[in-house]
């Protein structure tokens, strides 16, 4: 069967997998992704009897973390510089956030500046810390 993970606790090592609108229950003895840990989101394919799984294994993608490809200083740098324009949204690849940016700072006659210059601060801080595929920044 293939479902995703609703909920995993790391203290008491079990969680419960969720498909087709049923809830299996597992613990992580019956884990076989080596060396990476179940995780709430991640999909799996595993093995269902009435209310437990068994066999629960990592599906496609999240067989590997994703790897980082843009950078932090980088976006940092367009939002204190451009950021009136969104362009450390574009380089992020948060398109509609950006053209909205570009909205704002027209509709406010300049004011909307103040947005790509607080954003750069929550890049450079790490409350912004994925681009848009939700791959981290290096």
């Amino acid at each position: 069967m293939i479902g995703h993970i609703e909920s995993y606790d790391a203290d008491t090592q079990t969680g419960v997998i969720k498909s087709e609108d049923k809830f299996f229950a597992f613990h992580v003895d019956d884990w076989l992704a080596q060396g990476v840990p179940p995780e709430q989101g991640d999909d799996v394919s595993f093995e269902g009897d009435e209310s437990s799984a068994k066999n629960v294994d990592l599906v496609g993608a999240y067989l590997e973390k994703p790897k980082a490809v843009k950078y932090k200083y980088l976006a940092v740098l367009l939002g204190l510089l451009l950021g009136y324009v969104g362009a450390h949204r574009f380089y992020l690849g948060h398109y509609k956030i950006a053209i909205a940016q570009i909205a704002v700072t027209l509709l406010t006659v300049g004011y909307g500046a103040l947005w790509g210059f607080i954003e750069a601060v929550l890049i450079f801080s790490g409350h912004i810390n994925t681009d848009a595929k939700g791959r981290p920044l290096k």
